[in-house]
């Protein structure tokens, strides 16, 4: 059978050999090959070349004449290494490296590839991503499941023609709040991680309408998850925050100087004091640390380093076609006091801890 799968791969190359400039098409699908063909390189006008489902463990230099190349699939390979050949071809629209070994991205891979729209790397070794993915700056598709990426870098974020992201079976334990740039994101998969939190940035994607967190860590969604536009919500698996009040005794509000001088000083600022607006330019320090302030869920008084973590729990949307047994969805929100905890809402708990 052997010989018989190479005869006919030297057939099949034979042929695509005399067709010379004419032939845009080379399949040859689970041949049993363990050498890409070096007489590719007398096929300049190739537009798809299918080498899946082979023994390849390495690319040959000739491939990086391929300049017109558009598609390219060496799925199910022995890769160890996204290569350095790749970045010469600069036509490639679809590349297809699923199912290797890869462990490691030469550097420099993505510079030439500023035409690709579609990555699949699914079930490979990769740890981690370079920085550098933020050039493929066209595309669209980008799946990675099945790896074992620990985390994301925030320059992937930066895709910005980017409409389906697959993470699902890493080892991801969060999730970059640049993740807000995506704006152009419809489909997010991240299932069987070990996320904890995801990132408030992710309410701002306004076209997001499938996201899948199945088996992740998360307890709690952050503020405005709940104005998703979002037509499927997948969440089984996860250690959600359930509706189960308990009575606890609510101490007094003892704030540090610090932060009463900080509500001071932002309950100004947002009066548009004069005084104290061109005062805190001779501060650079403090300047900074008050544009982290945020502001309490109630009664929408800023406050810098000391709340009240509670649990808001609301209904999904009756748009979202959802897990089962989803009733209400837990939101992360803030108080400035215990004041205001007292005047919360009844759907609103503090945390215990358990």
């Amino acid at each position: 059978m052997v010989a018989f799968s190479k005869i006919m791969t030297e057939r099949l190359l034979i042929r695509a050999l005399k067709g010379g400039s004419n032939t845009k098409i080379i399949t040859l699908n689970g041949k049993k090959m363990t050498k890409m063909p070096s007489a590719l390189e007398r096929l300049p006008a190739l537009k798809t070349l299918d080498l899946r489902n082979n023994l390849i463990s390495k690319v040959c230099p000739e491939l990086s004449t391929l300049t017109q190349l558009t598609l390219l699939n060496l799925g199910n390979n022995l890769l160890e290494e996204v290569p350095e050949e790749l970045k010469y071809l600069t036509s490639l629209k679809k590349l297809h490296l699923f199912g290797n070994r890869i462990c490691r991205i030469a550097p420099g891979v993505w510079d030439g590839l500023q035409k690709l729209i579609l990555l699949n790397l699914n079930d490979n070794q990769l740890e981690s991503l370079p920085q550098e993915v933020g050039r493929l700056r066209n595309l669209t598709y980008l799946s990675i499941d099945h790896n074992q990426l620990t985390m994301i870098p925030k320059e992937l974020c930066s895709l910005e023609n980017l409409l389906e992201l697959h993470l699902n079976y890493n080892q991801l334990m969060c999730i970059p709040e640049e993740i807000k740039l995506l704006k152009n994101l419809q489909q997010l998969f991240l299932v069987r991680n070990n996320i904890e939190v995801l990132p408030q940035g992710l309410c701002q994607l306004e076209k997001l309408r499938l996201l899948d967190i199945a088996g992740n860590v998360i307890q709690i969604f952050p503020a405005g998850f709940q104005k998703l536009n979002l037509r499927e919500f997948y969440c089984e698996g996860n250690p959600l925050f359930l509706k189960r009040p308990i009575t606890t005794e609510q101490p007094k509000d003892i704030w540090t100087l610090r932060e009463i001088a900080a509500r001071f000083v932002l309950c100004l600022l947002e009066e548009n004091n004069d005084l104290i607006m061109n005062a805190i330019e001779y501060y650079p320090e403090a300047k900074e640390k008050i544009s982290k302030a945020r502001k309490c869920a109630l009664c929408r008084k800023p406050f810098l380093s000391e709340w009240l973590e509670c649990v808001q729990f609301v209904s999904p949307s009756k748009n979202w076609k959802i897990s089962r047994n989803l009733q209400l969805i837990p939101l992360r929100i803030l108080l400035c006091s215990h004041e205001c905890f007292r005047q919360r809402g009844r759907n609103v708990f503090g945390i215990a801890q358990e």
